[in-house]
This record gives C-alpha cells, structure tokens and sequence, in this order.
C-alpha cells in the first residue's frame, strides 16, 4: 500500500520547510542545531524509501513467491 497522496504531500510541505530552516540555521545557529534538522529531514526521506520497499516485497508474497524474484537470486 503506498502512501496516501495527502500524505505524500505533507511530507513534500515538511522537507521543504526543513531545508528552508537548514538553510538559515546553516548561517546562524549551531552546529548540533543543523545537525537535528538534518536528522529529521533524513527520518522523512526514509518513511518514502521503506514503503517503496515494502510496496514490491507485498507484491512478490502476494505472487505467492512465484515468478522473479525482485531482489535477485539467493544462493544459499
């Protein structure tokens, strides 16, 4: 199930806020400041990557692991 597109959407609002405010804290503030702020901007491009994971891992199970599968071959 990927994400809604509203909240796609706030996700996009909030990066672009936060990289406003890295911006400024860049100039004004310190270090540990912009390192928080780019903490919470990593945190927010994970949620997008790990649904996008978990998205094609749902599709291989609901396959019932029948057909390519998406991460390559194990050879165990």
């Amino acid at each position: 199930m990927a994400l809604s597109k509203n909240v796609l959407e706030s996700l996009e609002e909030a990066q672009s806020a936060l990289r406003n405010a890295l911006a400024y804290a860049a100039r004004n503030e310190r270090p540990l400041i912009c390192e928080g702020i780019a903490k919470i901007l990593s945190s927010i491009n994970s949620i997008e990557s790990s649904e996008s994971i978990l998205d094609t891992i749902d599709q291989y199970k609901s396959a019932g692991g029948e057909g390519e599968n998406p991460f390559g071959k194990f050879d165990f």
